[in-house]
């Protein structure tokens, strides 16, 4: 497996794949000149923990002395523990700003799965919510074909044969800021866990804020309600640099060959 390392220089050369597309739209992250501090997040940041406390982010320094865990740091307080000048927490910070009732929930459950099973026990719930805090994908369908043909690993199928749909069926948001960070330097493996979302048809005609604002209602519905993070059955492999309009490469259909990286579905033994 390829190990990852980040870029050390903040620039913006790092993302100007169509991965990073509504960051740029709704932070304008093309135009800044260097890592943006923990207050610049707070013309976008509108959360509160789930005991309704504001969330802010704080300097990962501040908590040098801290005994307690990243989660009920946050969960306690509202601060967000943040190290200056590193990719990971900068991408945390976007997604706390676009689905800030899923992250609340996420760390509300985070809370309620230690007390039940302390610090050393990670449970299955905590893995999920965990893998899709940070590698995690929202794919918006207005069809649940696409559902089955990706969990199929039908990907010329999903990726080639039926390209014009995306953006019009189907749309993807990113959850998870591991991803954002490792598509920084992105590379032939990088593999994303997809959580599907039935939407209107119409939702891909609104605004691009009314559309985080909703599937943030949804999440946060499913993963409350439905118990859709209770294990990781519900979440898919989706090869990133595969996704229509995230990575020039696949514009030609030879891209999805590889059947290294885009991987068939391995049969049941019977």
């Amino acid at each position: 497996m390829k190990r990852f390392t980040p870029p050390e220089q903040w620039s913006t050369q790092y993302l100007t794949t169509g991965a990073f597309a509504d960051l740029a739209h709704l932070f304008k992250i093309h135009e800044l000149t260097d890592w943006p501090s923990c207050q610049w997040f707070s013309q976008f940041l509108n959360a509160t923990t789930s005991q309704g406390q504001a969330i802010r982010f704080v300097e990962d320094e501040q908590f040098a002395d801290e005994s307690r865990y990243y989660e009920q740091i946050i969960f306690e307080t509202g601060h967000v523990p943040t190290r200056q000048q590193n990719w990971h927490d900068l991408f945390g910070g976007f997604i706390w700003c676009l689905f800030p009732k899923t992250k609340s929930l996420i760390n509300h459950q985070h809370i309620e799965e230690i007390k039940l099973h302390g610090l050393k026990e990670r449970s299955k719930h905590r893995n999920a919510l965990t893998l899709f805090d940070e590698c995690g994908v929202v794919l918006a369908i207005t069809h649940t074909q696409w559902q089955q043909q990706l969990r199929d690993h039908q990907w010329e199928h999903a990726f080639v044969d039926k390209r014009e749909e995306w953006g019009r069926t189907i749309r993807p948001y990113m959850f998870g800021h591991a991803n954002y960070e490792m598509l920084t330097q992105p590379y032939i493996g990088l593999t994303g866990k997809a959580l599907f979302i039935v939407v209107p048809d119409d939702i891909f005609c609104k605004d691009l804020s009314s559309q985080y604002a909703y599937l943030d209602q949804r999440l946060y519905e499913m993963i409350k309600f439905d118990d859709c993070l209770r294990d990781n059955k519900y979440l898919s492999p989706l090869p990133l640099l595969g996704v229509p309009g995230w990575w020039t490469d696949n514009e030609n259909p030879e891209f999805y060959s590889n059947t290294d990286y885009f991987r068939p579905k391995r049969r049941k033994r019977t």
